[in-house]
């Protein structure tokens, strides 16, 4: 008798085993199986949220099939107690592993409400675009100059959302004092800056910033990216450049970063002012005269006089010998390649070519015969109430 009851306790168990291990191989095949998902969603975090909230949220948005099993493979994998708030973007067919992975890595959320605070030459703006997880591409919610107009109802409504994100961008080309007075109208950012930065310190690019950051912290963190990227750069410089220092390279790199916009062609727009340095020839260019007179304050808004073309002041390339006696702009990475690497030409001068680029040359007669070319698409759009603003090398 005894033998036999411990025959069948020994198969009830052997059978209890089976059920066991086939429900933790059912479990573990629905926890990692592709998900229900029809198409992406974003899913928030709120701060301080526990894992049976947020699985019920997930079962609700249709993101898992089982919230228990969720949990139960939160617990097996050591995450449980690792969720981070935020806004995650959760794919089409994420299995319930991916969705835990989502929730509990980390980092910048990957979904939800962007503010970029953008830094240009003429003007800066502000953009708020919001995730479409459906094509996980950004859609603008409103724009607008915090300069000259009132905070959007959109905007002042995004704010409120402890998610939200922050960045400020520079474009290649603004000047310390454009950067710094943008800054100053910033409204998530905190703290005054005690100085103009010197001009070609700052890296243009994009920045992530936390609400509340100070502006200092952020204008810090511009000059030693661009430290970084001349000290990086400066080892691979080519060789008989007519510049010693990197100082000098980056007065350069701002000259070439306000002739041209084409990336393509700032190299070749270096070689013309190094090959004018080479032989003695002034580089007569006309950003330089234009920051000698706005100081980097403002944009001109409208062309050069003769009279200031001949004035002698230390920025006005028509009368002074080789470079400025600083940058005139706050040149990108690509800029300051072209400085430390021009392309070998025997170019001497270039002009507007009326397509966005510019037309070089080698010799005053064929330099001339552009900017004829020039001076009559010129003529067209003057007469179509049309203005280019392009500039280039003059003739001696």
């Amino acid at each position: 008798m005894w033998k036999s009851i411990a025959s069948n306790a020994l198969t009830l168990f052997i059978v209890l085993l089976v059920a066991a291990a086939a429900l933790v191989a059912w479990g573990r095949n629905e926890f990692k199986k592709p998900g229900p998902l029809t198409q992406a969603i974003c899913v928030q975090v709120d701060r301080g949220a526990s894992l049976s909230a947020v699985s019920r949220q997930l079962a609700e948005r249709g993101a898992i099939s089982d919230p228990r099993i969720f949990r139960i493979g939160a617990d097996y994998s050591g995450k449980a107690s690792d969720l981070k708030f935020g806004s995650y973007l959760i794919d089409e067919g994420a299995s319930m592993e991916e969705v835990l992975a989502a929730v509990t890595a980390g980092g910048q959320s990957t979904c939800g409400q962007e503010v970029n605070f953008r830094i240009g030459v003429a003007s800066a703006d502000v953009i708020l675009r919001e995730l479409d997880p459906a094509t996980n591409r950004f859609v603008e919610v409103v724009k607008f100059d915090p300069a000259a107009e009132a905070l959007p109802a959109e905007y002042l409504a995004a704010r409120e959302d402890a998610d939200l994100r922050y960045r400020v961008t520079l474009a290649e080309g603004v000047t310390s004092w454009q950067v710094v007075e943008a800054l100053k109208r910033a409204d998530f950012l905190d703290g005054a800056v005690a100085a103009v930065p010197a001009e070609g310190a700052l890296a243009p690019d994009s920045y992530d910033v936390d609400k509340g950051s100070a502006r200092a912290a952020l204008i810090g963190r511009m000059e030693a990216e661009q430290v970084a990227v001349m000290a990086e750069l400066w080892p691979l410089r080519a060789e008989g450049l007519p510049y010693d220092t990197p100082e000098e390279a980056m007065i350069m790199a701002s000259i070439v970063e306000k002739e041209t916009g084409i990336a393509d062609e700032r190299p070749h727009v270096a070689s013309v002012f190094v090959n004018r340095l080479d032989q003695g020839m002034k580089l007569q260019t006309d950003p330089t005269v234009i920051y000698g007179i706005t100081k980097g304050e403002g944009v001109l808004g409208r062309g050069l006089r003769q009279s200031e073309l001949r004035r002698e002041t230390p920025y006005n390339t028509y009368v002074i010998n080789g470079l400025p006696p600083t940058p005139i702009a706050n040149p990108g990475r690509l800029s300051i390649q072209a400085a430390l690497n021009p392309l070998q030409t025997e170019d001497l001068f270039f002009v507007a070519d009326g397509s966005g680029g510019h037309a070089f040359a080698k010799t005053l007669d064929e330099h001339n015969r552009n900017v004829e070319k020039w001076r009559a698409i010129e003529a067209e759009r003057a007469a179509a109430g049309e203005d280019d603003g392009a500039t280039g090398v003059q003739g001696e």
